[in-house]
């Protein structure tokens, strides 16, 4: 937001005239150049000599309703080393002015780098309005860089963490002609938020764009790529309505970042992650229980009754899964959390009387709920309307996949209702954990609900993580080992609600494919996770359980059973068939319990190392999974030391033979996928 300019800003540096130019210097990898017009341009010193950017265009400007300010005149320049809760590092303000349509407009560009990230750059843009009447602003852009091409069949591969009802994949492969917004507010009535970075790499560099802030911001991330395979990125915020900056106020852009790095955005996210961390964001430690397998009733659909439950639990058990999650279906509505007394005739009492006996059968029991959703003729709704939230329409903000009303995140009353409804799921019913389920959990838009105050609309956007704060800390006091599962169906979780949750979900994937790729997302920006591949059937084939194992992921199934039984259909039955296929891999993963150990992403760069290879290390063993259609050839074994290794397929249990660092590679044919262990000899 604006706010008068003070002398404070440039405390301990001095201030010279700007008389020589350009400005460069080297961080790590990252090279640093800023030119007379106050273009600060990047280039990768690791990227074999070639450009890795055109480097020439404007990096920082703005955009204003009568003119597009780009380039300002360097009047003052100053350096100095600092140190804050990050570390140790080096700070440099640079100011130009730029004069259009009677205005005068000065900038202030402050770029810090830091000794413990290198190749990492940090920037914050603040525009001042020098002259006597008012300025317009529609839109402030920083980064903007445009990556050269290189000779493949694809210009680049991407990560772009926006979420929209197509739910796309996270990584995708650039081509000419490409184009997406990356939009981190809502996109459709029910998506929106996401991982506010970009990621653009090639075989041998990449760069990341994105913002520090520690809470959501209505920002975009566009990538776009140009007929001659050129791709630009740019992190920016566009203004609805024009800005009105008044004479004498400063526009502050968020302070965002530029990486230049190796490898894929794995390498970025955890870099990414790591500053976040630096900066405050705090991501709990796991549960162990978090880490044990999981059955869900939801293969039975809304429609589950409480002996269809009860009847699957011997399945359940035999295969060793330790959490049974009660899913849609027991509730009056969205909004009125009590049982529904059609399935439930013996009332709450009766939903109790289940979770005791999940856990005298020795499991844990998970419910699931739709935080922040009302359906419209509830009782909560009816009785509370000041709970709903209020779009800049005036109207309450409706949730199209529910058919239900947001609620308004910020609100006292909101956040009271909230606690009350953790406190009968956990305290008076006795569950282990909660599914917390929905898009719609990912992002709100701007909350104009009068009870609020008459705060900033935009309040709820940044307030939202807090309301997950909310139930994580009311949980957690009933029970300081609860199972929290952020479940935003099929979107790219908003990185600023991770810190209230202790299992992370492949959410709804379309493919195994998205298992996968989601998985190395958040294994790169949390660190130590449980991460829950979701229920196998929503993988290829429906029992593609490779996909989970061998990246790590927490295995689950929404399997029903007995036949008999007439909710039951042929996609989720339990076969005698897929019974054995269930019991192989439920046992390896209990056995192997790979979703505890260290994930190497930096081992393999996605799209380019082929096959697509993930790898898992537990002590000295090395665990390799290899996914194709069709593979015959050779694989490299990354990641060895100076030691013989033997080979050995752990799914079949077939010895493959032996490798070294020396000599990594291994002859191999599969369809699919392919599970490798390399242990010492």
């Amino acid at each position: 937001m604006p706010c008068r300019i003070v002398a404070a800003f440039l405390v301990c540096l001095v201030v010279v005239a700007c008389r020589e130019t350009p400005l460069s210097w080297q961080h790590g990898n990252l090279q640093v150049s800023v030119n007379d017009k106050l273009h600060v341009a990047v280039q990768s010193a690791a990227a074999q000599s070639k450009p890795f950017t055109t480097g020439t265009a404007a990096t920082e400007y703005l955009v204003t309703a009568t003119d597009t300010l780009r380039d300002f005149r360097i009047d003052k320049k100053e350096s100095a080393a600092f140190s804050d809760q990050i570390g140790a590092g080096t700070r440099w303000v640079i100011q130009g002015v730029a004069d259009t349509a009677g205005h005068t407009i000065r900038k202030i560009v402050t770029l810090k780098v830091y000794s413990a990230f290198p190749d990492l750059m940090l920037l914050q843009a603040a525009y001042v309005n020098e002259a006597d009447k008012p300025v317009r602003i529609r839109q402030w852009v920083n980064h903007h860089y445009t990556l050269l091409p290189v000779q493949d069949t694809v210009v680049g591969w991407s990560f772009q963490g926006e979420s929209t009802g197509e739910r796309r994949d996270w990584v995708l492969p650039l081509k000419p002609g490409f184009y997406q917004r990356n939009y981190m507010g809502m996109n459709n009535s029910d998506y929106g938020g996401g991982i506010p970075v970009t990621d653009v790499w090639h075989a041998d560099h990449g760069l990341a764009v994105g913002h520090v802030e520690l809470a959501p911001r209505l920002v975009e991330l566009p990538v776009s790529v140009d007929a001659a395979g050129q791709t630009t990125v740019q992190i920016s915020r566009t203004y609805d309505q024009p800005y009105p900056l008044a004479p004498g106020d400063t526009l502050h852009t968020d302070e965002t970042f530029v990486l230049i790095h190796h490898g894929d955005y794995y390498t970025a996210l955890k870099q990414y992650g790591t500053l976040l961390q630096a900066r405050g964001l705090t991501f709990p430690e796991p549960e162990e229980g978090a880490f044990e397998s999981s059955w869900c009733a939801w293969g039975y659909m809304r429609e589950v009754t409480l002996d269809e439950i009860r009847g699957t639990f011997p399945k359940v058990k035999s295969l060793g899964i330790k959490w049974v999650t009660i899913d849609d279906g027991f509730q009056q509505a969205e909004g009125d959390w009590h049982v529904n007394t059609n399935k439930f005739p013996g009332g709450d009492a009766q939903m109790k009387a289940l979770v005791d006996e999940i856990h005298a059968q020795g499991m844990k029991a998970m419910l699931w709920w739709a935080p922040l959703a009302a359906d419209s003729s509830s009782q909560v709704i009816q009785a509370h309307p000041d709970l709903r939230l209020i779009n800049a329409e005036g109207k309450p903000q409706q949730i199209t996949w529910w058919d239900a009303w947001y609620l308004s995140p910020g609100y006292t009353g909101t956040l009271k209702y909230t606690k009350e409804t953790v406190d009968l799921f956990m305290r008076q019913w006795g569950f282990d954990g909660l599914k917390m389920d929905g898009q719609h959990m990912n992002a709100v838009p701007p909350d104009y609900n009068t009870h609020l105050g008459g705060t900033d609309p935009e309040q709820a956007v940044r307030d939202l993580p807090q309301f997950f704060h909310t139930i994580w800390q009311e949980a957690k006091h009933i029970n300081p080992h609860a199972l929290i599962q952020n479940c935003p169906c099929g979107t790219c979780m908003s990185v600023f609600n991770m810190p209230y949750m202790n299992q992370a979900v492949a959410s709804d994937p379309l493919n195994s494919w998205q298992v996968r790729l989601k998985g190395r997302a958040y294994k790169a920006l949390i660190g130590k996770t449980a991460y829950f591949g979701d229920h196998v059937e929503l993988s290829d084939g429906r029992k593609d359980f490779a996909s989970s194992f061998g990246i790590g992921a927490v295995l689950g199934t929404k399997f029903t059973w007995p036949k008999e039984n007439p909710a039951v259909t042929e996609d989720n039955l339990l076969t005698p068939e897929k019974e054995q296929l269930w019991k192989k891999w439920f046992m390896l993963y209990h056995r192997k319990m790979l979703s505890k150990e260290p994930y190497r992403g930096e081992l393999y760069t996605l799209g380019y190392d082929l096959p697509e290879t993930h790898v898992v290390q537990k002590g000295d063993t090395l665990h390799y999974a290899f996914y194709s259609d069709q593979w015959n050839g050779a694989v490299e074994l990354r990641g060895l030391e100076d030691k013989v290794y033997t080979v050995r397929d752990y799914v079949n249990n077939v010895t493959l033979g032996e490798v070294s660092h020396a000599n990594p590679k291994l002859p191999v044919t599969f369809t699919q996928h392919l599970l490798l262990e390399a242990y010492p000899r």
